[in-house]
This record gives C-alpha cells, sequence and structure tokens, in this order.
C-alpha cells in the first residue's frame, strides 16, 4: 500500500506560548510537542508541507536518515535577484533540502526550483494544485442568480470577479484602475476576499457603484460566486507566486 503520508500543519500546542502566532513569519509556528506527537504514531514516512517555521524546518532536521521524508512546497526561480543576499539564501536552502529525501513539484518553474538547490530528477515527482472538480461543477444556478441580482447586475451584464488576497504580489490595485479605464456601464467588477489592500481598494473605488466587495467566502460558497461571474481576474506578479501549472 506504500508509504501512508503524514500531513502536518499544527498551532495547538504552541499557540498560547506565541507572541504572535501564525503563517505570516518563521515563528508563528513553534510547536514544542509536534515531533513526539509524530513519534508517538510511529509513521512510516512524514509529509512536511513548506520548511519556513521554525517546527516544520525542526522536523525535517530532526527525522532526516530515520524515516522516509517527503516534501511539498510551490516556491520557484522566477523572482530571484543576484546578489549576496541570493548567495546566502542558496547555501542555507542546499542546507535545508537536504533532510529531503522525496519532493513534489507543482509546475516546471517549482521542479527548476528544487533541482537548482540540490534535489536531483529521481527525488522529484509531479504533484499539481488539485481542486474538489465535484464541488464546484454541481449546478448552483438559482443562488448565482440571487448573487447577480443582489449586486445589481442585468441578465446581459458582464461579471468580472478577483479572488485572493487583496495584497500587493497579487495587484488588485492594477485590475481595479483598469476596470475604472473601461468605463463600460454594462461591466461589473467583485472581489473577494480581504487583505492589507482592502480599504484603499474601496477608497478609490467610492462612488462607482459598478465595483463590488463581499469580503471573505467560505468555500462551501465559493462555487456559487464562481458561477455567478463571467471571467475571472488574477493580475498578480509576484514574488511568490507559482508561476505556472505545468
Amino acid at each position: 500500500m506504500g508509504y501512508p503520508f503524514v500531513r502536518w500543519l499544527s498551532l495547538r500546542l504552541g499557540k498560547k506560548q506565541l507572541p504572535d502566532p501564525g503563517t505570516h513569519h518563521f515563528k508563528g509556528i513553534v510547536n514544542p510537542g509536534l515531533i513526539g506527537q509524530i513519534n508517538l504514531w510511529k509513521p512510516d514516512a512524514v509529509l512536511v508541507f513548506g520548511w519556513g517555521f521554525q517546527s516544520h524546518l525542526k522536523a525535517l532536521r530532526y527525522f532526516k536518515n530515520k524515516i522516509p521524508v517527503y516534501f511539498r512546497g510551490d516556491s520557484t526561480l522566477l523572482d530571484e535577484k543576484k546578489n549576496i543576499r541570493s548567495l546566502q539564501r542558496s547555501l542555507i536552502l542546499k542546507w535545508v533540502y537536504r533532510s529531503v529525501d522525496h519532493a513534489f513539484y507543482v509546475g516546471t518553474n517549482n521542479k527548476a526550483y528544487f533541482l537548482k538547490y540540490g534535489l536531483k530528477e529521481n527525488q522529484l515527482s509531479f504533484a499539481p494544485h488539485a481542486v474538489d472538480n465535484d464541488r464546484f461543477v454541481t449546478d448552483k444556478h438559482e443562488e448565482a442568480s440571487q448573487l447577480r441580482k443582489k449586486l445589481g447586475v442585468q441578465d446581459d451584464g458582464i461579471l468580472v470577479m478577483f479572488a485572493g488576497k487583496m495584497e500587493e504580489k497579487k495587484s488588485p490595485v492594477l485590475l481595479l484602475q483598469a476596470f475604472i479605464n473601461l468605463n463600460n456601464k454594462n461591466v461589473h467588477l467583485l472581489y473577494v476576499g480581504n487583505g492589507p489592500l482592502e480599504d484603499d481598494l474601496k477608497l478609490k473605488a467610492k462612488g462607482n457603484s459598478n465595483i463590488h466587495f463581499i469580503g471573505f467566502q467560505n468555500q462551501s460558497q465559493m462555487p456559487v460566486v464562481y458561477q455567478a461571474c463571467d471571467l475571472f481576474c488574477l493580475p498578480s506578479k509576484g514574488p511568490n507566486e507559482t508561476g505556472d501549472l505545468q
């Protein structure tokens, strides 16, 4: 049956001890009981998602040469710059990936990243990002129509959607400016999500009845939102965007 994979990403044990827990910085996940819990479970292998957290890196190093260590991440070389800091980073990454037995890459740019930092062809397997197709193809026509009506989009209107974190690398402001320049009363723009640029976007969109914000939506609601829209636009420019699917 092969190795059972263990996906672990937990804040539970370390949360109360951290002044700023979360996935936004290296010391945001400090889980002192994680390795002990994994050892008690006696896995045949571990699968680690990302190394940029203290507990993740510690586990990578701990399980090296004890049981197979599998790794998944989607970093690329697309935004790399050649300077002293990049040289230092290169040395660190090669040190990190020496603890990985096998990695799963999401696309060609991600694969090139792993190859550069020490992994070999026979240590890599293609495993693209997955989508729950059944959930998204389920007919949500009635609910989608209600959402369009609530937003004031006519039957012959065009609804363009941005879904993602409203941050600089996703370029939501670029999309907003392009939409304003379009100046077409039959086209609407819908922002789904939250983020640091949200207030700025709302300020720039103030007074434009064709620009809508509905905030973060649970995954159970996203099929309705997608089916309500005619076009999806994600004008990401990076850094640290995946860059391709394969």
